[in-house]
This record gives C-alpha cells, sequence and structure tokens, in this order.
C-alpha cells in the first residue's frame, strides 16, 4: 500500500507542476482599453481626454470669398484702416489697385474645459491661416498675395475672470454677424479680438457686470491713439507721411498712418459693462476710458507738451430674437458716442480718400484729438474730437435654408469749434495746418509751409468734419447643415464739410489723375461680397 500512495502522489505533484508551467506561459490579461467618452456638460462635440476630468470641443471653418470693390478685409476701398486706401471707389484708371480681390481662409479652435471647486475652469485657442490676394501692379502681373498666420483668440477663463486675446467687454453688438463686407463703422473687436484682463460677476437671473482692462494703443485689434501734432512737420492728419508731399494720394507717401504723436502708453483702458440675457435677447450699457495724451509740441523734451488727459466713450446695444412673432427673426442695434477715444466708435485711422468722376474728391481724417500752435503763437492743448457711430440690423428667416438680412449704419467725426480752429488757423509747422500749403488760397507752391507739393492752394470753407453712411444688405443660403453661401451688396456714402471747396493737387503717381484743380464733394462708392464657408463646431 505505500508504493501505491507513493505513486499516487507522485502523480499528482506532477500534474500540477505541469498545469503551473502550462498557466505561467499563458499571455498576461490586458487592462481595459479606456474609450474617449462624450462630455454632456458643456454643449454639443465635447469629449473627455481619456484618462483625465476636462472635456475638449475642436472646431474649425473653411471659406472662400471674391470681392469686386471691396478691398481685402474686405472694406470698402478708399474708406481704409491706418489711412491705407488708393484710387478708387466711382473711377478706376488703368494704373489703379485692382477692385477685385479674393481671400481664402481657413481657422481651427480648441476649447478646453474643466470644473474645479472655484467652477468651470476654461482655455480656448484658435489659429487661422489666410491667402489675400489684392493685384497691386498695374497690367494684373505681380499682383500681391498675403500669406498670413495669425490668432483671434487666446484667453483663459477661471472664477469670474478672462484674461488674454478675446472681445472687447465694451462690444455687446456686432453687426458682422449680418454683413460678409466688413463694418469699419463700428469699433468692434470680435474679428480680431483684443488683450485684456476681466472679472465679470454674475448677479443671477441673467444681470451681469463685467470690469476690464484692455489694450489701448496700436496693438493688433488695440483701439489706437490718434492723437495728432498739428506742429510736427512730417504729416499732419496724415496728408502724407513725409514733410515735402503735405498731401500725396500716392500710397507710398500716405499709407504710413497718421503720424501720431501721444505719449507713450502707460496704462490700459478701462473698460466697464451692464447686460441682462435672457431667451428674448440682451440689453446693455457699456463705457470706456482712453488716454488721448499728446507728446512734445516741437517734437523735444525743451518745447513742452499739452496737459495729460483721458477720453472716454460709451454705448448702449441690443438685440431681440424671435421679433415681430417670427420665429428665427433678429433686431439689433449699437450706438457709440465718443470724445477722444474714437477707436471705440469706428475703426477708421488717418486719411480715407474716394475720387469721382471727372476732378472731383472726398476726403476726411479721423483723431482722438489735436493740438500745435494757435494763431496768436499760443500753445493749445488737445483739443479732443467727438467721433459717433450708430449700427443696426435686421434679419429674416425664410425657411431653414433662406435668410437675408438688411443692414446700415453711420458714422461721425466732428473736430469740434476749437479743433476746427486750430486746423483751419493755427499756426502749426511753418504756417501749413493739416499740410495744406496754403489753406486760404494763394499763388501755388508758394504757401508758407513749403513745398507746393501738396493742395498748392484751396479756396472756399474750411472744414475737416465728415462722416460715412452705409446701407447693404446680405442673403445667405443653407444647402446642407453646416454650409453657408451668401452675397453681400452694400451702398457707402462719404459727405465731407470741406464740401465746395477747391484745391489744387500735383500729379498723383500711383493713381494717374492729373494735375489740377479737385472740388470736394460728397461721393458714393459700392461693394459686393460672394463667400462660400463651411463651420464645424466653430
Amino acid at each position: 500500500m505505500g508504493s501505491v500512495k507513493r505513486m499516487l502522489l507522485s502523480s499528482a505533484a506532477g500534474m500540477f507542476a505541469v498545469a503551473g508551467a502550462q498557466a505561467a506561459d499563458l499571455p498576461v490579461k490586458a487592462s481595459p482599453v479606456e474609450y474617449v467618452k462624450v462630455c454632456n456638460l458643456y454643449g454639443a462635440g465635447f469629449w473627455y481626454v481619456p484618462g483625465t476630468d476636462t472635456c475638449i470641443k475642436i472646431g474649425a471653418y473653411v471659406k472662400a470669398q471674391i470681392s469686386e470693390g471691396a478691398g481685402g478685409g474686405p472694406v470698402l476701398i478708399g474708406a481704409t484702416a491706418n489711412g491705407v486706401g488708393t484710387d478708387q471707389g466711382s473711377q478706376q484708371t488703368r494704373s489703379s489697385t485692382s477692385p477685385l480681390t479674393t481671400n481664402l481662409r481657413g481657422m481651427i479652435s480648441t476649447d478646453m474645459r474643466s470644473q474645479t471647486e472655484y467652477g468651470t475652469l476654461r482655455s480656448y485657442f484658435d489659429l487661422g491661416y489666410q491667402t489675400q490676394i489684392n493685384d497691386s501692379a498695374a497690367g494684373g502681373i505681380g499682383g500681391a498675395a498675403a500669406n498670413t498666420v495669425f490668432t483671434t483668440r487666446a484667453f483663459l477663463q477661471f472664477a469670474g475672470f478672462t484674461a488674454g486675446r478675446m472681445r472687447s467687454f465694451f462690444d455687446m453688438y456686432f453687426q458682422g454677424v449680418y454683413a460678409l463686407n466688413g463694418q469699419r463703422f463700428e469699433g468692434d473687436t470680435s474679428a480680431t479680438g483684443i488683450f485684456g484682463l476681466a472679472y465679470t460677476y454674475q448677479f443671477g437671473a441673467g444681470l451681469s457686470a463685467s470690469l476690464s482692462l484692455e489694450d489701448g494703443g496700436w496693438g493688433n485689434g488695440g483701439r489706437g491713439r490718434y492723437t495728432v501734432n498739428l506742429n510736427n512737420p512730417l504729416a499732419p492728419l496724415n496728408f502724407n507721411a513725409v514733410g515735402s508731399a503735405p498731401f500725396s494720394l500716392d500710397p507710398a507717401q500716405y499709407g504710413a498712418g497718421l503720424t501720431p504723436d501721444n505719449k507713450g502708453q502707460t496704462v490700459l483702458d478701462p473698460v466697464f459693462n451692464l447686460r441682462l440675457d435672457q431667451a428674448w435677447g440682451f440689453v446693455g450699457i457699456s463705457g470706456a476710458l482712453h488716454d488721448a495724451s499728446g507728446g512734445y509740441y516741437g517734437g523735444t523734451e525743451a518745447t513742452g507738451h499739452p496737459a495729460d488727459v483721458f477720453g472716454w466713450a460709451v454705448s448702449p446695444a441690443f438685440t431681440l430674437t424671435n421679433v415681430f412673432g417670427l420665429q428665427g427673426d433678429t433686431l439689433g442695434a449699437q450706438a457709440v458716442y465718443s470724445r477722444g477715444a474714437s477707436g471705440y466708435a469706428a475703426q477708421f485711422a488717418g486719411a480715407n480718400v474716394i475720387f469721382g468722376a471727372g476732378s472731383r474728391l472726398t476726403v476726411g481724417w479721423q483723431a482722438d484729438g489735436v493740438y500745435g500752435t494757435t494763431s496768436t503763437g499760443a500753445q493749445s492743448g488737445i483739443d479732443l474730437t467727438n467721433v459717433w457711430s450708430v449700427n443696426g440690423a435686421y434679419e429674416h428667416v425664410w425657411d431653414p435654408k433662406w435668410r437675408t438680412s438688411l443692414y446700415g449704419g453711420v458714422v461721425g467725426v466732428d473736430f469740434g469749434s476749437a479743433g476746427k480752429n486750430l486746423i483751419c488757423n493755427g499756426s502749426g509747422f511753418a504756417n501749413a495746418p493739416l499740410g495744406f500749403t496754403n489753406l486760404a488760397g494763394g499763388v501755388p507752391g508758394a504757401g508758407a509751409g513749403g513745398g507746393g507739393s501738396g493742395f498748392s492752394s484751396i479756396n472756399g470753407n474750411c472744414n475737416p468734419n465728415w462722416s460715412i453712411t452705409e446701407v447693404g444688405s446680405r442673403t445667405m443660403w443653407n444647402p446642407v447643415p453646416e454650409l453657408d453661401v451668401g452675397l453681400d451688396v452694400t451702398w457707402y456714402h462719404m459727405n465731407t464739410a470741406f464740401g465746395g471747396a477747391v484745391g489744387v493737387l500735383p500729379s498723383l503717381t500711383q493713381t494717374s489723375k492729373p494735375a489740377g484743380p479737385y472740388t470736394m464733394s460728397n461721393l458714393d462708392t459700392f461693394a459686393a461680397t460672394f463667400r462660400i464657408q463651411r463651420n464645424f463646431l466653430y
């Protein structure tokens, strides 16, 4: 029996040993795969990043666009930002910049959010690429293609704070929602963004208040600082960027901008808004302060400088949804009044020029304020400019695939009696206020300002005030979700208070316009834009 027992025990031990060896050869069981999960906390398109509690949404859009008479912006030709414009609008010449432009753009965005004990932590960033072609060479050869990589948003939000590149808290209504052609008749920063630091307090029931510190300088999207020294020998109010040609419409000469003479930027603009958001839309009011202080009268410390001064701007705005009982229809408007803070009311800067048929011309300038030497030789303070704008739009939804908007706006620039007197009667740079060689008339080329290469004489009223009115309509077709196909047509009318004055211009090298007398008059121009665009969670 003993031998049998030992044999059975040995056999059992061998079987367990073999089974153990076989088990050791089997593959180790893998950890379960962690699949991407939908995040329902923040709306459509969000999903959890595997292994984290952060939700992310990736969006994008691609557009192809062609414009006639609207520049690459697309903004009406002639009335452009930073004084860059040429002989276009109502009257073309063979050597002028082409009125036909194309714009191709693609954008991608990331929106990341997670919950913390202080509320939602959010970071948002977008990146775009644009190819914009505007033929600037006669004969259509060698047109300029601007290839640009850019961002319009890059901000963080946490516990009520917003920091980075964002939309200004001054801006509440954006007319670009209803139009394809560029809207220079408001200062809204939606298209480019602006640097800022802000805090928003939620009272509840849709009522909120925000306080923000924002870029008030020349940074991309900044409000700009346009205080102009009329003693500046280079370019009072930017008739041109070189002293030898006070008023030249050659873009190579006047395209540099206003030639402002500001005190260096030392503070950000304080901005405040109060708004109520409801299912029917929103209503709100915003305000801002803007440093409009100037530089030195004569360009050096020894000449002294005007006293520091702050401008301001205020704006009410609203948008109503499902108006007149029509589902999907919207009505919105915004008004802005600024004094010494023109960048909040409109995005113009520097000279805006439109030629008409024959020897007709309209021109206007935008500035926060002007200063210089009065007709008695005294040094003036800064005379702040009043700039106001009103914009509004109504959009009707015909059916799920078609919608049409009707929009309009007006911007007005008023230099005030003191500013007007300084411009027209101040001694300025060698008695050449505003760059005219002789505003009172006289022998061509003999103005005290010297050179005779600008307006060698002007006869008639001197009044730098001006305005622009626009009316436009856009129709959009959505054949399938996420795809927009649209056409926008806009009429612009530029009104100059110089109307009736006659100025003598030299030969204009870029525009092929002849030298001689030009009559200041109100002029019109038109723009049309066609766009096709796909939007995906953007």
